[in-house]
């Protein structure tokens, strides 16, 4: 019953919006185009807004949890138009708070003792609301000032109505709209249920503040408060009371002296030290969850709150990206087109001149104006817009990527409107590339995985030769086959190369950290002549082999 008083009640405000302007009646099947020309939404006049405030107050009016999801949109440049894109930036949650009384409750249940004995101060006005949860201040009884974060009651059972929705309405798109099967409609509700659904858990948010935290231990860039866990659970978490000045009030923040150029070029260079060298970034940047420490003025210092979404990159494309963006600063399309299809974000089998033709239109125009003129994000998500065309699958680390980038060039901006983002960027891009494939990135490669491939080293040739036999007892495509078991045997040639020269790496690495030893001579004189000779003998047999 409820579900279908639900069910009514979108229907009433897709209505009130005139949302059925945008589906367009000639991709509909006969029995929906009468539907949709007798519906009573006629009756309603077209609000004089444009289609991207329509569908805005539309969402905010169907509350929270369509309001969050349209967040998400806004920053999915390749399913909305741009202008449509703009109006959702611009979505805020609407909520009114809870009752103090009920923060209590569950509050008591879930760390099973009264609010009383656990805090010696918990203030029942919340100190701010909204859609998932809200914020209590309170203090501990050792007199740490902490603030208590409350699931709201009852939001599972919201968020699963809200959430099947959603996916009934996302089938209808992907079965009759001509986009559907391309922007899979039913796989971004999936992705936003996945979400949405993280952020109800406290203590995986508590566990994202502990991991950043811990990445800028000691670091004049960024405060992440502490977390205590003795208070933590699943629906409520504590964590320490931070004071600052909101980064989006810059008047205050000029008030206070603050070097706004150094704040703005401070929060690029977060943004690009959690992407590149932890791979683990803050996601939901946006102003309300950031603050500003301007206790010195000239050197001030960022405050990050509200940990629910975080983002991370794998190793691979960690260096796609940044070999892609230092390909941008130097315009070389091609190698973008290439790393574009090594990386397996678009199909192996698309055609690279006609890939990089198209980059190339979509860059070259950008690139003529000064490059503080220029939006690092908007420019990405142009690429990635034009990626879509040649299929470029949706990369959900990706995108959760742009929606920060987005958030931290637009506040950046908002700072000091002279930021150079570019150059900022490059000179970090270029110095993490330089440590990756430099003498240190590779000695820490090897300290990783030579572990592992001194493991599994054994296990090879049987596996191998496993291969070969079932590539030999398998049905006579006989040509193919011998010419695939000549491939793997030059492949296994290579391979045997390849690990020799890897061991003779490590080795030389070895002896060069030795000689730097202060007891290097003491160790050379404790091990017997016989055993040096027996070293340069399989030295001898490991170069023989890997020529």
């Amino acid at each position: 019953m409820i579900r279908l008083q639900r069910l009514f009640r979108i229907g009433w405000v897709f209505c009130k919006y005139r949302l059925d302007l945008f589906i367009s009646l000639a991709e509909l099947p006969f029995p929906l185009k009468v539907l949709f020309v007798l519906a009573p939404w006629h009756l309603f006049p077209q609000p004089n807004v444009s289609r991207g405030d329509r569908l805005r107050l539309a969402l905010e009016e169907l509350g929270p949890i369509f309001v969050k999801f349209g967040q998400i949109l806004s920053t999915r440049r390749d399913l909305l138009p741009d202008d449509m894109a703009e109006s959702l930036r611009s979505l805020q949650d609407r909520v009114p708070p809870f009752p103090g009384d009920t923060a209590r409750a569950i509050v008591e249940a879930s760390l099973g003792a009264p609010v009383s004995t656990l805090f010696t101060e918990f203030k029942q006005t919340p100190m701010a609301s909204a859609s998932v949860a809200q914020v209590h201040a309170a203090t501990l009884p050792d007199g740490r000032k902490v603030v208590v974060k409350v699931i709201r009651p009852d939001i599972e059972r919201t968020i699963r109505q809200d959430i099947s929705l959603m996916l009934m309405m996302a089938r209808g798109l992907q079965h009759y709209w001509s986009e559907g099967r391309r922007l899979r409609p039913v796989e971004v509700v999936r992705d936003y249920e996945t979400t949405i659904y993280d952020e109800l858990d406290m203590q995986r948010e508590a566990a994202n503040a502990s991991q950043l935290r811990r990445n800028f231990e000691q670091s004049s860039l960024i405060y992440i408060p502490s977390i205590d866990w003795n208070y933590t659970r699943k629906r409520v978490l504590v964590m320490e009371q931070v004071q600052g000045i909101p980064v989006a009030d810059v008047p205050a923040l000029r008030a206070a002296g603050v070097d706004m150029k150094v704040l703005a070029e401070k929060g690029v260079e977060i943004f690009f030290t959690q992407v590149f060298r932890d791979s683990f970034f803050h996601a939901d940047m946006h102003p309300g969850n950031i603050f500003v420490d301007a206790t010195n003025p000239v050197d001030p210092k960022y405050i990050a709150i509200d940990f629910g979404i975080v983002g991370t990159l794998a190793p691979d494309d960690q260096s796609y990206l940044a070999r892609n963006l230092l390909a941008f600063f130097r315009r070389d399309y091609r190698q973008v087109a290439q790393l574009h299809i090594q990386s397996g974000w678009v199909p192996a089998h698309t055609r690279v001149n006609e890939f990089e033709a198209a980059i190339r239109t979509v860059c070259e125009p950008i690139f003529e104006r000064p490059l503080k003129d220029i939006s690092f994000g908007q420019f990405l998500l142009r690429l990635f817009q034009t990626a879509r065309r040649f299929d470029m699958e949706v990369q959900p680390q990706l995108v959760l990527l742009q929606k920060t980038l987005l958030n931290v060039e637009g506040l950046g901006r908002q700072l000091y409107p002279d930021l150079d983002l570019w150059s900022t960027a490059q000179p970090f891009l270029e110095n993490w590339m330089r440590k990756r494939i430099g003498p240190t990135g590779l000695l820490r490669t090897l300290q990783t995985h030579l572990p592992a491939w001194v493991e599994q080293s054994p296990d090879m040739p049987q596996l191998f030769h496993d291969a070969l036999l079932q590539i030999r007892n398998s049905p006579p495509a006989s040509h193919d086959n011998r010419a695939t078991m000549a491939q793997l045997n030059a492949q296994q040639a290579h391979t045997d190369r390849r690990w020799r020269r890897v061991i003779i790496a490590a080795i030389l690495m070895a002896g060069a950290w030795f000689t730097t030893r202060d007891d290097a001579l003491d160790l050379i004189q404790a091990v017997p002549l016989p055993g040096w000779a027996l070293l340069a003998g399989a030295g001898w047999l490991i170069w023989r082999g890997g020529r």
